[in-house]
């Protein structure tokens, strides 16, 4: 074979390889997130997705896909064309939680996705219905003992399910969980007094408590939020070590070209370090950070034996 075959095969392939990235995106990018509308998952989304509109010169749609603790959403982008432009925008609920909260996850949190970057983490608020007569944790612990199995708690999410459930084993309590496919849905209950008690987003209750639709008991986070600096943590209200946070991660199916995951992952970045970006996620209650494709990936190994120990602490059966 000639040496100027030889080059124009090299030529060749050297145009094949480069050409997933110098090509992408060539249509609109969807994010998927697997809760509704009205949820800060959908918030970070739709602010996020802006930027990346701007920065990749495409339309970014969302698309919610509630339910299933995000199971559909996420079995949804692994099973997505590997090209980049079907990106799933979720939490710690999918890709952490999950794996010891059910029985049966049709999906690899690891081997089937390509982790892209953190995106920010969120504090819980602990809100309860106008029914419920407890001004603070305290009264609210005390309502919870003197009517065993009569309060009731919803939940939407990893995050939410587990915060209720540590709260249970922490105060020595028996609540009753009521399952949801949001968190907006079972805020919506529970301001119509369906149900006792919801943790959610503070981007999502806060708003509530704020009008005086619901009672702002607590946070989440062993430090208070600054968008709420008035609601203490769960642990200055009354339970000692009581911590959870939750995260935002961006990531896209297996076997997606690594050139196509550092595009994404280089506009995910300036967006997050944008400051009109970060006031708007803030207001949302969200704390940008970001993180490289690799460090992702270990924190995502690692939060998955966190919250297996958290369950395991918590005594909840898979289901």
């Amino acid at each position: 074979m000639s040496r100027c075959l030889l080059r124009c095969l090299a030529f060749t392939l050297a145009l094949f390889i480069a050409a997933p990235s110098q090509a992408y995106p060539d249509r609109p990018i969807k994010f998927v997130v697997p809760f509704s509308s009205g949820s800060a998952t959908d918030a970070l989304a739709r602010i996020l997705g802006e930027e990346i509109s701007k920065r990749l010169g495409q339309p970014v749609i969302v698309e919610n896909i509630a339910g299933a603790n995000g199971v559909l959403a996420a079995q949804a982008v692994a099973r997505a064309a590997p090209d980049g432009h079907t990106v799933l925008i979720s939490t710690n609920t999918t890709h952490a939680s999950n794996q010891s909260l059910m029985k049966n996850v049709p999906y690899d949190a690891v081997t089937s996705f390509e982790p892209v970057t953190k995106l920010g983490t969120i504090s819980l608020a602990l809100i309860t219905s106008r029914t419920i007569p407890a001004k603070n944790l305290v009264e609210l612990i005390g309502y919870a003992k003197a009517n065993p199995g009569k309060l009731t708690f919803g939940y939407g999410s990893g995050s939410s399910r587990i915060a209720g459930e540590m709260l249970k084993t922490m105060a020595g309590i028996d609540v009753l969980p009521v399952p949801y496919k949001s968190n907006p849905q079972a805020i919506t209950d529970l301001l119509g007094g369906q149900i006792g008690m919801v943790f959610a987003d503070i981007s999502t209750t806060l708003p509530q408590v704020r009008a005086g639709a619901a009672n702002g008991l607590a946070v989440s986070t062993a430090k208070r939020s600054s968008l709420a600096p008035d609601l203490p943590t769960i642990a200055e209200a009354g339970l000692p070590g009581y911590d959870l946070a939750a995260w935002f991660a961006a990531f896209v199916p297996a076997k997606t070209p690594g050139p196509i995951v550092d595009k994404l992952h280089d506009a995910f970045l300036a967006a997050l370090n944008d400051p009109s970006t970060q006031e708007r996620l803030l207001k949302a209650g969200i704390e940008p950070e970001a993180s490289t494709p690799d460090e992702l990936k270990a924190f995502v190994v690692s939060d998955i034996r966190k919250w297996a120990d958290i369950v395991k602490a918590a005594g909840i059966p898979p289901e």
